[in-house]
Formats: structure tokens, sequence, C-alpha cells
């Protein structure tokens, strides 16, 4: 199956109109004409079935024949990471969070990042794709880079974590992982959560914790936590 993806298809639409850029990428690039199936998500957790009516490169126009609602996890995971000095390292993170799960994404400017600013148009695109392309039916939010300060001094819910390097008294994440709830993760930059950053989360509840012996990069280790999260969850 090829899914399509469209934020503004709901279960109101008898009828839908792709914009033209999707519209010439359906008729043109794939070959599509009237009467073939397209299987469409809003991101919101519908599939939708639908059959091209009208093959135009400029306005392709589908019927909806069918929509169905699955629900999201039982479980929420909320990353917090780091921007890395390479935006590829990040992509690629943010490309194999979605395949694997994920609820949120927040880019953090920590007191050791190297990079201070994101292409967040680009990362929403690599998540609608990675999305499509893994089946799943609900796109991951992406919010607004935000400083460590600013973000640490929010409302949480749920159960929370900061992974580091330093040499304390943590916890193994895995161990620390329930299943069926809210769970927030802190991942730092490359060089690290400042000591000030982690002494501030630990202030405000977060747990520190260990994803395993050895040093990992920023977006390994986004990766790993994220694949713990889902394992515990299967």
């Amino acid at each position: 199956m090829q899914l399509f993806y469209n934020s503004d298809i709901s279960e109101q639409n008898n009828t839908f109109t792709f914009p033209k850029d999707e519209s010439r990428h359906i008729v043109k690039v794939l070959r599509k004409k009237v009467g073939d199936t397209l299987y469409i998500t809003n991101g919101k957790g519908f599939l939708f079935t639908a059959k091209i009516t009208i093959a135009d490169q400029k306005n392709c126009v589908v019927s909806i024949e069918n929509s169905e609602f699955k629900k999201p996890t039982d479980y929420k995971l909320h990353l917090a990471v780091a921007p890395t000095k390479m935006n590829d390292r990040y992509e690629w993170f943010l490309e194999k969070a979605t395949e694997i799960g994920i609820t949120s994404i927040t880019p953090i400017f920590c007191d050791h990042s190297e990079r201070k600013n994101v292409k967040l148009d680009r990362f929403e695109k690599i998540l609608q794709s990675a999305m499509k392309q893994s089946l799943h039916l609900y796109l991951p939010t992406l919010n607004q880079p935000i400083s460590f300060k600013d973000y640490i001094n929010q409302d949480f819910s749920g159960d929370l974590f900061i992974a580091h390097c330093e040499e304390t008294d943590k916890k193994s994440l895995k161990n620390e992982i329930k299943p069926n709830t809210e769970i927030t993760i802190l991942i730092g930059p490359e060089g690290d959560f400042s000591v000030n950053e982690i002494e501030t989360a630990i202030k405000n509840k977060f747990i520190p914790v260990t994803l395993g012996n050895t040093r990992l990069r920023t977006e390994t280790a986004a990766i790993v936590a994220c694949h713990s999260v889902a394992f515990i969850n299967e």
C-alpha cells in the first residue's frame, strides 16, 4: 500500500482535491488515472480509501469511499533533543523515530549546543515522508525550538528522564520505563548537558538515566531511547 498525506482531509469529506504539487506527482510521476484507488491519511489517525474521479495534473480529485480510524497507542513519548552539529544526523533521527513511533519532538538549545538554528519546514517534510513510508496514521508533533532553560520550566506530566554522560548515580532507562504511560526524555548535544543543566533537570523531577555502557552520539541516543520505549510497549 502506498500512503498519501494531507492534513486537510477529514471524515466529513465526500470528495477531496489535492493541491497542485501533489496532483502533479500523482498524475504525472506515479501515472495514476481515473478509477485508481488511493489511500490517504490526515496524520490524525484516519485512513481514507478513495478513487480518482479527475486525473488532472493541477487538480487531482478523488471520491472518498471509506474511512477508518485507528486509535493512538496507549503510551505517549515526548523527546526533547538538542540539534546536532550536522543537520543530516538530526534528520536521520527524525526519520527513524517516526518509523519506530513517537508522539512529539522538541529541538532544545543547550549550553554546549553548537547549532543554534534549525529548519522546521524541512524537518516537517521528513516527518511526513517517514510517516507515509512506514504506514503510520499519526504524524508526530514537531514543536518550536526552545532553550533548555525555558523548556525545563514548563509543566510536565508523566514520567520524566534526562539521559546524560556524567559519572553520577543514574538508573538504566530500560528498567525505569513503564508500559502505557506518558514519558518525556531529554537528550543533550555533542558535549552533553552541562552540569548546571543536569542539576536543574533533577530539581524539576527528571530522573537521570543511562542508555547503556557506551557513549552514544546525540541522534543514536535519541533512537535508543525511542526504541526502548516502543519495545516495552509492544
